[in-house]
């Protein structure tokens, strides 16, 4: 019997364990239905395409980074979107149909990402699905976690992102690393 416990117990320290190591993804579907007058965190959400070599780099080394995965799991909603897909959602009051095909990018990649469409791109939103910033192409963890920390501690408000970058190490890495935990 305490051979058994101590297994049921190893297995859920294991379960534990590797559910914080890897990035909690939400479909589109599934973000666009939480409510978000109660939702305090920003969106991130990964527009990919299957096709896109850069982004397949991205998800095995950026997105298994963990600082880059406490920053998204614990201040956004992560959120991975097909930019060729047929998802059918509502976000920011708009109302996105499935429109895609394998020549045909999605509707909401195309109001997002505007102009400049590329993957892999990233656009970060307000806790009520309102554009704040698109972030075009590869990023290595170290950069990306950069970024993703400078809108999720705010420090967008507070600084341009140059000014940013020259106290960075000095002055945010600190103060990020004491948050997320990080020694």
């Amino acid at each position: 019997m305490k051979k058994l416990l101590l297994i049921l117990a190893m297995a859920c320290f294991i379960a534990t364990g590797l559910k914080a190591q890897s990035v909690e993804w939400k479909t589109i579907e599934q973000a666009s239905k939480i409510d978000t007058k109660s939702n305090a965190k920003l969106f991130f959400v990964d527009f990919y395409t299957s096709w896109c070599g850069w982004c397949k780099k991205m998800d095995k080394s950026t997105f298994t980074d963990p600082t880059v995965i406490k920053i998204l799991n614990t201040y956004y909603v992560p959120v991975k979107f097909d930019a060729e897909g047929n998802s059918e959602f509502t976000w920011d009051g708009t109302k996105y149909t499935s429109n895609a095909s394998k020549t045909n990018t999605h509707s909401f990649a195309k109001k997002s990402l505007g102009p400049r469409m590329g993957f892999p791109s990233f656009g970060i939103f307000k806790s009520n699905q309102q554009l704040i910033t698109v972030v075009q192409g590869y990023q290595t963890a170290e950069d990306f976690a950069i970024i993703l920390w400078y809108y999720a501690s705010g420090d967008n408000a507070r600084y341009p992102f140059e000014k940013y970058m020259q106290i960075f190490d000095k002055e945010i890495r600190p103060v990020m690393n004491k948050k997320l935990g990080i020694k």
